[in-house]
């Protein structure tokens, strides 16, 4: 039989984070540049090399939920942590982000632990949530023989990671997980779903009473007031964003 206080703790660690969002909340997003919170929003996403402990403190101490932004399925080759990443996980460049290489998630021996490890400062500085990005790994040319499979065991590896910390985790895009995730996961975030057409798709999210954070991009032709219409209609929270995830941010009317 397991002490009590591991059964407290595990139990404790499933809770939802205080202050959780709920579904419509005003988000931001923002992984350069000087970080500047908005005035009066509910969640905010960054970097956690861009801010600070004190910074996360504030938000959290104005209700803010406050989510933490790192990649799960790349290496970025500014990261502090960089060199203990073995060579044998390391793969191909991502065409989109030159200063990143894709990872094998298959690997059980460096990798977990890594991430763990990451997740750690997440909790350390504050943070209620992680955003693991990169989770399409497995749909990219990673340079390793992935499938969707090796997706799912990963993922799932993260959110028991995170849970057991006390930290939230949320679906980043991956669509076509949904059905697989969501009971797992606390919340998602997507990108460009409206300009691509594919919201309906993270739409059990809402069926399940889990926020959906959506950003869409104007670096592309798209109608911004109707994803506005849209988002209303079915409670997900969108806003607009140029590519480099600075300050800048327009909100739905």
């Amino acid at each position: 039989m397991k002490p009590l206080s591991i059964i407290l703790a595990f139990a404790l660690s499933a809770l939802p984070a205080f202050g959780a969002p709920t579904q419509g909340s005003t988000w931001d997003w923002q992984l350069s540049g000087t970080v500047a919170p908005p005035d009066g929003v509910r969640v905010f996403d960054a970097d956690p090399d861009n801010v600070t402990r004190e910074q996360i403190d504030a938000l959290n101490a104005d209700g803010v939920y406050t989510i933490c932004y790192v990649s799960v399925g790349t290496l970025e080759n500014y990261r502090d942590d960089r060199s203990k990443f073995p060579a044998s996980i390391i793969g191909n460049t991502y065409a989109d982000w030159p200063d990143e290489n894709f990872l094998d998630i298959r690997d059980r021996k460096h990798l977990p632990a890594l991430m763990a490890d990451r997740f750690s400062r997440c909790k350390a500085m504050g943070f209620d949530a992680v955003e693991p990005d990169n989770m399409d790994v497995y749909d990219n040319d990673s340079g390793f023989p992935l499938t969707r499979e090796d997706g799912l065991r990963y993922i799932n590896l993260l959110a028991t990671t995170a849970h057991i910390m006390g930290l939230e985790i949320g679906q980043k895009n991956v669509p076509e997980l949904t059905g697989d995730l969501v009971r797992t996961m606390d919340f998602v975030i997507t990108e460009g779903c409206y300009q691509d057409d594919w919201c309906t798709q993270v739409l059990p999210y809402i069926r399940y009473g889990k926020p959906v954070f959506d950003a869409e991009y104007t670096d592309r032709e798209f109608d911004f007031e109707y994803a506005c219409r849209r988002a209303k209609k079915t409670g997900i929270s969108v806003i607009l964003k140029d590519r480099d995830l600075g300050q800048w941010r327009d909100v739905c009317r």
